[in-house]
């Protein structure tokens, strides 16, 4: 399978929209406002077959120190091939230098991140004020 990864902010409503619903993510049903937080991300890595968005990484940062991995997703028809690691791969080592690299996994997911160098944060509690579910 040939998967072409790029660095681009620029992505379509609908292919955004497609994306995140594939995976079940509620913020699928904000393409507008997920098309304006691609664009002001520090960075975005997407997954591409052909023409079809099929996986995302996004970072935000504050240039320095700190880089939040707010988003990271695969179209299901694409989990389990190597798309997500390529992904988180390409994010951590553009930000390779940083003191601190952040996310916040499904439980579910935490496994995976972990095989990514990630740790669970000991004494650390994640908090949200948000409308969406997932």
């Amino acid at each position: 399978m040939d998967i072409e990864y790029r660095y681009t902010q620029d992505f379509e409503q609908n292919q955004l929209h497609d994306l995140f619903l594939s995976v079940q993510w509620s913020s699928g049903q904000y393409p507008d406002k997920l098309q304006i937080a691609m664009k002001n991300s520090d960075c975005v890595i997407s997954a591409w077959h052909g023409d079809m968005l099929v996986g995302l990484i996004n970072a935000l940062s504050d240039g320095v120190m700190t880089a939040y991995f707010h988003y990271l997703l695969v179209h299901p028809e694409y989990q389990a091939k190597g798309v997500g690691k390529q992904l988180a791969s390409l994010a951590l080592g553009k930000y390779n230098d940083y003191a601190r690299k952040v996310l916040i996994a499904y439980d579910k997911e935490v496994g995976f991140y972990q095989g990514l160098g990630f740790e669970i944060g000991t004494g650390k509690t994640p908090m949200f004020v948000t409308f969406l579910t997932t």
